[in-house]
């Protein structure tokens, strides 16, 4: 397999360079739908943050105005139910799998978990055989009470087999991040700028002090189900929080500066691609990546335990 496990990465590491492994091709196209879909118009907005506190090596700025136009979004993460019934009609082998290991947040497995290889930058990180969207925490786990939560340890070319399948697509970055605002101009995160208004938990984050005590005050340890908070105002659930999400561009932390302004889609290509949103291990002390205009970048083979994604398709 490509690379050190681990090169990169305090949010989500990547397996380095790639490997041999590559998804197997579906057989069976699902007729594709709207149904969990939300419907955006062509709209103009400010994509991009210059927030001072931002990691520059992102490359959330310049903010610019770029027009997007119509097109369709999941209202909710791909859950392990949908990635399930892709399995079933083709079965498809996620990169995972083919490897035989993938990235689990040290603070969900058990005390008596064996000995694993820690990733160097952030060994709350842990390289776990046998860890795949099936058994999100390793071989004693299971996805059982958990059909309703995002499907995890997904690569960026597993992604794209389900959306061959399902008739959809990956969102671009920017078609991404308007969704995810809710109609918002600029705000931090898609319900304003604080991150609890009124003391109210409006996502799936770490709650305490990182990694060593999570209060659970949001209702959670782990990923949550794709629903389990209020809607943003285009009706899209946990668009920040619980899991990153895949887009189809390429990562490249100064060419969104030279973006067209209609329809960016980021540079032609890269060796990372962009994910948003951050995670349910994301905390101010050591990742503000919860918030809509945050990014990252990851190998398109990389999978982990708090990686997700939503579908997008034309209008």
């Amino acid at each position: 397999m490509g690379g050190e496990r681990g090169e990169a990465g305090c949010c989500a590491p990547d397996r380095g360079a790639e490997g041999d492994a590559r998804p197997v091709e579906g057989r069976t196209r699902r007729l594709a739908s709207t149904d969990g879909m939300v419907r955006l118009g062509a709209e103009a907005f400010r994509f991009g943050s210059d927030d001072r506190l931002a990691y520059p090596a992102d490359g959330e700025g310049p903010v610019r105005r770029v027009e997007v136009s119509p097109f369709w979004i999941d209202a909710c993460a791909v859950s392990t139910a949908d990635f399930a019934a892709f399995v079933d009609a083709t079965g498809h082998v996620t990169e995972a799998e083919a490897f035989g290991w993938s990235f689990v947040f040290a603070g969900v497995l058990p005390d008596d978990f064996p000995p694993t290889q820690a990733v160097a930058q952030a060994p709350w990180w842990r390289s776990v055989e046998g860890a795949d969207w099936r058994r999100p925490e390793g071989p004693h786990s299971s996805l059982e009470d958990r059909g309703d939560h995002p499907v995890v340890h997904v690569s960026w070319h597993d992604v794209q087999a389900y959306c061959a399948w399902a008739g959809k697509r990956l969102p671009t970055e920017a078609e991404w991040e308007l969704a995810a605002r809710g109609g918002l101009e600029g705000r931090v995160f898609p319900w304003g700028d604080e991150l609890e208004p009124g003391g109210d938990h409006r996502m799936n984050v770490w709650q305490g002090a990182f990694p060593g005590e999570n209060t659970r005050a949001d209702g959670f340890y782990g990923t949550c189900p794709v629903d389990a908070f209020a809607p943003n105002g285009y009706g899209l659930h946990n668009a920040t929080g619980n899991v990153w999400e895949w887009t189809s561009d390429w990562f490249h932390p100064t060419f969104r500066a030279r973006e067209r302004a209609r329809d960016p889609q980021g540079p032609s290509n890269g060796t990372h691609k962009v994910q948003k949103g951050g995670s349910y291990i994301c905390h101010a002390s050591y990742c503000r990546r919860y918030r809509v205009a945050a990014r990252q970048g990851n190998t398109p083979d990389s999978s982990t335990g708090n990686l997700g994604f939503r579908c997008a398709r034309n209008a």
